[in-house]
């Protein structure tokens, strides 16, 4: 099992997740010759993809689902909130997902789990082929004890390292949008991020991607310095997806 990420971050997010033949992509928040032009860098055919998993309704997770899905007549799988609450437009195919009951599709088991945001019913997933697990993580407010059971034992992590709390708190954001980013419902820092790897089992790693880093409230240094502390590693060892070129493939059947 492989993944990579297409971009992450508040202009666009959507991962790639590959086994054997089924290839599931997790949101699309690219329009659709964008969605395209970055799939085919990674490369991948659009009309390859077996389904679209939508974590939330945000736009920014949501706002290319439709246009992909109608274009190559992809399956769109979602909460029922989830899917009372998008506008993305008309789907060809929408399948009801409940965020306390795995599934499949093709060569892939989806255990999905539901995470504090500020959305209707948002949910973050853990997909497994039978021997290796990725775990992803990003658009939550706060760590639960159900995130850290779900997420233990993950051979690959896509974990959020949003904002650092002092740049959130001096930068340019409005305080009303600080406390919503900063709160319950809204991203995790870098010190919440690392204390989850601290707290979960983490012995199986091979891979770790920091995603979804604030533009204006992150640096990619500071990130990538809270997930060694967390994980006790390398510099080099931590991936880090960005907006612009996202993050290359990796596999979980090797290290780096």
């Amino acid at each position: 099992m492989r993944f990579a990420l297409l971009g992450s971050g508040s202009r666009g997010n959507a991962l790639l997740v590959e086994q054997g033949d089924t290839t599931l992509m997790v949101d699309c928040g690219f329009t659709l010759r964008e969605s395209e032009r970055r799939l085919a860098r990674l490369g991948k055919d659009p009309g390859s993809i077996t389904a679209i998993l939508v974590t939330h309704e945000h736009s920014d997770h949501v706002g290319g689902v439709a246009l992909l899905a109608r274009r190559y007549g992809i399956p769109v799988w979602m909460t029922p909130g989830s899917a009372a609450n998008q506008d993305c437009g008309e789907l060809p195919t929408l399948h009801l997902l409940n965020c306390h009951e795995p599934f499949a599709i093709g060569g892939v088991e989806i255990i999905p789990f539901p995470v504090p945001h500020d959305a209707r019913e948002p949910s973050q997933f853990v997909f497994s082929n039978g021997d290796r697990r990725l775990g992803l993580l990003t658009d939550v407010g706060r760590v639960t004890p159900h995130i850290e059971t779900c997420l233990s034992g993950c051979h690959g992590l896509v974990l959020e390292c949003n904002h650092d709390p002092k740049m959130l708190a001096d930068g340019p954001y409005p305080p009303m949008l600080q406390r919503r980013v900063g709160g319950d419902l809204g991203h995790l820092s870098n010190p919440q991020a690392a204390e989850l790897l601290q707290r979960i089992d983490v012995s199986q790693l091979h891979q770790l991607v920091g995603a979804h880093l604030s533009e204006k409230n992150n640096t990619p240094q500071l990130a990538r310095q809270a997930l060694c502390q967390g994980l006790g590693c390398e510099p080099e060892w931590i991936g880090l997806a960005d907006q612009s070129h996202g993050a290359s493939w990796r596999s979980l059947d090797s290290w780096l």
